[in-house]
């Protein structure tokens, strides 16, 4: 393996990297090409999971899944591989807002679950595993998306630090932030005890 270069102009490289990756627009890709629509004219307008969700195709939902959240964790390893911990962090954290914030798409992308998912299962496994399961546990209590969404990634503040991996704690306080900021109107609908719950059109 190749001596691991950390200079500015390395670092830069990953982060165009990883905003590359992220910005992949995998759930307006597979509506298309599996027939399902323009998926900015279905539901939401989101272009990820639980928008496609809402096209009536699991498979379409369950693929945008995988892929969003592959995006993210590809960024992170190969940024590892080649250039560091430190270059794997800036390489999540820009393919988070390259799917938040695609340029091919005027930067109206999703709100970043599934890849927020995949770079945690990639940076720090333990992680990613306690962040899912916190999705997971917190969708069968509340059938809500957002909801789950919300406390996976606020979740990360403790799974971190408490896992062993202190030293992603300033990432995973960005990129919660970040979350919570995405969903600033599914707060809001939270709030009012209007927001849709899995599988119902918002």
């Amino acid at each position: 393996m190749p001596p691991i270069d950390t200079s500015a102009a390395q670092l830069l490289l990953w982060a165009l990297v990883g905003y590359g990756l992220g910005s992949v627009p995998f759930g307006l890709v597979l509506a298309r090409v599996m027939g399902l629509g323009n998926l900015r004219e279905i539901g939401s307008g989101n272009i990820g999971a639980t928008n496609v969700l809402r096209t009536g195709s699991k498979s379409a939902a369950a693929l945008t899944l995988l892929f969003d959240a592959g995006k993210g964790a590809a960024a992170v390893l190969l940024a590892r591989i080649f250039a560091g911990e430190d270059a794997a962090q800036l390489a999540g954290l820009a393919a988070f807002l390259g799917h938040c914030f695609p340029v091919w798409l005027g930067f109206r992308g999703g709100k970043g679950v599934a890849t927020f998912l995949g770079i945690w299962l990639a940076l720090a496994w333990p992680v990613g595993v306690a962040c899912c399961a916190t999705w997971a546990a917190t969708a069968a209590a509340t059938r809500i998306s957002s909801a789950s969404a919300l406390m996976a990634a606020v979740s990360s503040l403790l799974w971190a630090p408490v896992l062993g991996h202190g030293a992603a704690l300033v990432l995973a306080a960005v990129l919660a932030a970040l979350v919570l900021w995405r969903h600033r109107a599914n707060i809001d609908r939270l709030r009012a005890g209007t927001e849709p719950r899995i599988g119902r059109s918002s």
